[in-house]
């Protein structure tokens, strides 16, 4: 039966693609482990590299049990350590999934006091999009994810930090001149918008709600291109507020948005009815007590 060395064995195999320089990773011979490949084949009844004189290439099947285990192995790294949580108390790996941007403005310095009373419990971070964090949750690949909402609380259970409104940065421009606390969207009728391309859409429909079509300029994936972007004068971005904490000592300038509608969340979130480390509760204390 398959087993999780002959996976090891595998997947350094297919990173490598040589057998000769696998084997060299793993401190092993090469005859034994084309025979433990030629035994995985065998028993699986599928070719899963091609061979030639020079090198091998993976087939279509061996790339989806490359696939395949990689969630084995890393799910039995997970259950190892499991156990050895539940043996010995606050010790172990917190994986916590993120967004970029709000992990980046929320994590670090919360990292940093976590450390201070609990110095024996490292953290993975991972930066994915809110359905890859859920779904890694889902599958037990980490611990924590940190998402904006909303969520399926049929399956999540959620800490919901402060409501962070919507902001409008620039390098400056005639629109801050203004001295009101807040503009509303008439405001950045005749602006350049830079916008993030996941917030698109509610930010056209806001701005079409307030009588105008918005003139979009940039559409960027990336919360720290995007100031970037802003910082060097070339549009106005639309932003959550909590975002300006990564670039603290640009030149910027930044004044709410009054619409009810470009509020955003974020959601600390871990699955319901499932097992938690120890490491896990005493991170998600910490929001507790903010």
């Amino acid at each position: 039966m398959m087993d999780i060395k002959q996976l090891i064995y595998f997947l350094a195999i297919a990173e490598e693609d040589s057998i000769t320089k696998a084997a060299a990773r793993l401190h092993m011979a090469q005859p034994p482990l084309s025979k433990q490949l030629k035994m995985l084949e065998d028993e699986l009844e599928v070719k899963l590299f091609e061979r030639n004189t020079r090198n091998l290439k993976i087939t279509d099947v061996g790339k989806r049990l490359q696939y395949r285990a990689k969630q084995i192995i890393e799910l039995t790294e997970t259950t190892i350590s499991e156990l050895k949580d539940y043996d010995e108390g606050s010790r172990g790996t917190l994986r916590i999934g993120t967004l970029a941007s709000t992990g980046d403005a929320i994590l670090p310095i919360r990292i940093y006091n976590f450390n201070q009373l609990y110095p024996n419990i490292s953290f993975q971070i991972k930066h994915r999009s809110t359905p890859e964090i859920l779904d890694m949750l889902k599958k037990g690949l980490i611990d924590i994810g940190i998402v904006r909402t909303p969520i399926n609380s049929e399956y999540y259970d959620s800490i919901l930090l402060p409501e962070e409104p919507m902001v409008a940065v620039t390098a400056g421009t005639p629109l801050w001149e203004k001295n009101e606390s807040s503009i509303t969207l008439s405001d950045l009728a005749d602006q350049p918008l830079l916008v993030l391309n996941r917030y698109e859409n509610i930010i056209t429909q806001a701005c079409r709600n307030a009588g105008f079509e918005p003139n979009i300029l940039g559409k960027i994936d990336d919360t720290k291109s995007i100031l970037l972007w802003a910082n060097l004068g070339i549009g106005t971005a639309i932003v959550q507020r909590d975002w300006l904490e990564l670039f603290k000592n640009a030149d910027l300038k930044y004044k709410e948005i009054s619409e009810a509608s470009l509020v955003t969340q974020t959601a600390i979130v871990w699955m319901k009815n499932q097992y938690m480390s120890s490491a896990s509760r005493h991170f998600l204390e910490t929001f507790l007590t903010d």
